[in-house]
């Protein structure tokens, strides 16, 4: 078995989607079954990936999925199930089948009141917003870490409908005043979203979404992970969001980005796989959201760029655009993220299409060749694979 980590090196949408894509590429035409392993976050992920005459963005499938993988949710995974019908709806029209979604059951769910807090919190924030896209994760995760509120696939899976719908009421009656006490917020004072939290209906019509979306997942023993021959986990977000890189706190991602998790999972289920872990950045960098961004808009010349998945909205503007550090700080993310862990360690550098094959830096716009000698690329990486294009077949190998 071969076990791939794809990690994004820095704010997230780096082009994960396309690299996902790829791999699972690979495995179709040789003839290996592929799982996919979705690890952190949740339905707010984006992952692109593009065809020939059109493109799909994956939240909670896998970006495999063209390519006859499966998706697995591992526990750390945290879906909203009231959203996967709309996703798996939208796909299944352009593929005409489904990915079998898999899970091992303790994945914890978003409910629509986690949402519907987020959404209040970072309206009370004004100017001062974290960046959130208003989907409810860091609310689910510290709603999860009270084990009486913990709402785990399985029990979903377990419940119908009505059931469903109390257990949602129990959550607003017993949990939501202790959180909107714990945040400073107030009903009354949440506006229209004060309204939703005290709307039965609301709660009836997340319960119906669930159940729907909770048929479309199959839960499977940890011994199915074995049957395949190859194995890609799909990170969301980029390594400087963890969770505990402080550097960039406040505004980070309730999950952990990087190796952590993958890791784990592969020493209880695929111990002794070769494993590689694939950092991906595109050829600038992005931030959509609030916080810093080192060496934002310092480009020779403006860079003009056109991406639909990232499209401003009110809860992240804009998306911003920066040169790449210097090779210190391009490199100092993924050497804290690897350590000692004895596995080969690859870049992939995409949309390099958009910079006429360069890397943008703080010290210039070098060609491949160049950059990769300045930065020292040969003594940190195994591999380098390059995209100059949204199609993920035409990438190649440095």
């Amino acid at each position: 078995m071969n076990v791939r980590i794809v990690i994004g090196k820095s704010f997230g949408d780096e082009g994960k989607g396309l690299a996902v894509d790829y791999f699972s590429g690979l495995a179709e035409k040789s003839g290996r079954r592929c799982l996919v392993i979705r690890h952190n976050g949740g339905a707010q992920a984006g992952h692109t990936v593009d065809l020939q005459n059109g493109r799909f963005v994956f939240h909670q499938l896998s970006s495999g999925s063209f390519r006859s993988a499966d998706t697995l949710w591992a526990d750390t995974f945290l879906p909203d199930l009231f959203k996967l019908p709309e996703e798996a709806q939208g796909f299944f029209e352009i593929n005409r089948t489904m990915p079998e979604i898999l899970s091992f059951g303790g994945c914890p769910c978003v409910v629509i009141d986690d949402v519907l807090v987020n959404m209040a919190l970072e309206t009370s924030r004004g100017h001062n917003r974290h960046g959130s896209c208003g989907m409810g994760i860091d609310e689910a995760v510290q709603r999860s870490k009270l084990t009486q509120f913990r709402l785990p696939l399985s029990r979903v899976k377990s419940s119908d409908c009505d059931g469903l719908y109390h257990e949602l009421r129990r959550l607003r009656r017993d949990y939501l005043p202790l959180r909107l006490n714990a945040l400073g917020l107030s009903l009354k004072s949440s506006g229209e979203y004060g309204e939703l939290l005290q709307n039965d209906n609301v709660l009836l019509n997340a319960a119906q979404g669930m159940c729907e979306g909770a048929q479309l997942v199959e839960i499977v023993p940890k011994s199915r992970a074995s049957e395949y021959d190859e194995v890609v986990f799909e990170g969301a977000q980029g390594l400087l969001l963890d969770e505990l890189n402080l550097d960039y706190a406040p505004h980070l991602t309730s999950s952990r980005t990087g190796l952590f998790n993958p890791l784990n999972i592969c020493r209880e289920l695929f111990g002794g796989a070769e494993t590689e872990a694939v950092y991906v950045t595109r050829s600038y960098v992005t931030r959509h959201g609030a916080g810093r961004l080192p060496h934002e808009g310092r480009f020779a010349a403006p860079l003009k760029i056109s991406d639909p998945t990232n499209i401003p909205n009110e809860w992240q503007g804009a998306m911003r655009l920066a040169p790449h550090g210097a090779p210190d700080e391009f490199i100092a993310p993924i050497i804290g993220d690897c350590g000692a862990e004895n596995i080969s360690r690859s870049l992939m550098i995409t949309h390099l299409n958009e910079t006429n094959g360069k890397i943008y830096t703080v010290g210039g716009e070098p060609e491949l060749s160049d950059w990769y000698n300045i930065y020292g690329a040969e003594k940190y990486f195994d591999r380098i694979y390059l995209s100059y294009s949204p199609l993920s077949y035409k990438t190649t190998t440095f």
